[in-house]
């Protein structure tokens, strides 16, 4: 009788856990494993997260430094594919990639059914001026002026939810397009993310950060819905090169900010 019970409340959690999509080998991680390779989805036009060495067209930046120490933590290499930013959802749910590591932040998913890493970076969404503007000093002088953003981006959302007080949003496949219509006088400002705005500065001074951050956005790593060991897998080399040092060591490499 004792044996029955087990067996009948051994069926009922194995039910509820199949409900709540939770599986004890899914397969991901094998998979990784068995190939010998990470294949990570990103879009190169990020900098300092990810882009192309302009002297020898190598994939550069944050996220490729991270993919390859988590991938070395876990035994495989890492592969990398560039892709356009609005098509990696898509070529994630496809099976094109098994990870995208390319400063996607929580919300910029929208309402995508998949599987989170835990948060690797903070990153705040910022105003970016001309350098000679003097009016525009904070969120409320953004009133009746024309703004710019990147499609698909954490800061379009922020831009979407204030655009009562615009007069336009501008909205760009990507941020250089952006910046330089900041620069000729085609839109007032630019909403866009910290660590990327000190890196066009660094390039271009004719721009500066101006107020306090409008938001702070979660990234994360994205992989399909129920990808759960892999994910598993990827937290837990997240964690081991946080505690290791590897990582201080990448982020002071690309993100430090002096």
């Amino acid at each position: 009788m004792a044996l029955k019970k087990k067996i009948i409340v051994g069926t009922i959690v194995g039910l509820l856990m199949v409900l709540h999509g939770f599986s004890w080998a899914d397969g991901t991680f094998d998979k990784v494993k068995n190939k010998g390779e990470l294949v990570v989805g990103l879009c190169a036009q990020y900098p300092p997260f990810e882009s192309k060495n302009e002297k020898n067209g190598e994939l550069e930046g944050f996220d490729i430094a991270l993919g390859k120490a988590l991938a070395d933590q876990m035994g495989v290499k890492a592969k990398f594919i560039d892709a356009e930013w609005q098509g990696l959802l898509g070529g994630l749910k496809k099976g094109d990639y098994d990870v995208l590591i390319t400063c996607m932040s929580k919300s910029e998913t929208r309402s995508e059914n998949v599987n989170f890493s835990d948060v690797y970076y903070t990153l705040p969404d910022v105003i970016v001026v001309r350098k000679d503007e003097t009016v525009i000093k904070d969120r409320a002088d953004l009133k009746d002026r024309r703004i710019g953003v990147q499609l698909g981006s954490g800061s379009e959302q922020i831009a979407d939810k204030m655009k009562g007080m615009f007069k336009e949003i501008k909205r760009y496949n990507y941020n250089p397009e952006a910046f330089t219509d900041l620069k000729f006088k085609r839109v007032d400002a630019v909403l866009v993310g910290y660590a990327y705005a000190v890196n066009q500065i660094k390039t271009d001074p004719s721009y500066k950060v101006v107020g306090t951050p409008l938001s702070e956005a979660e990234i994360v790593m994205v992989l399909p819905k129920g990808a759960d060991s892999l994910t598993s897998q990827l937290n837990d080399a997240l964690a081991k090169i946080k505690g290791d040092g590897t990582y201080q060591q990448i982020h002071d490499r690309w993100l430090k900010i002096d």
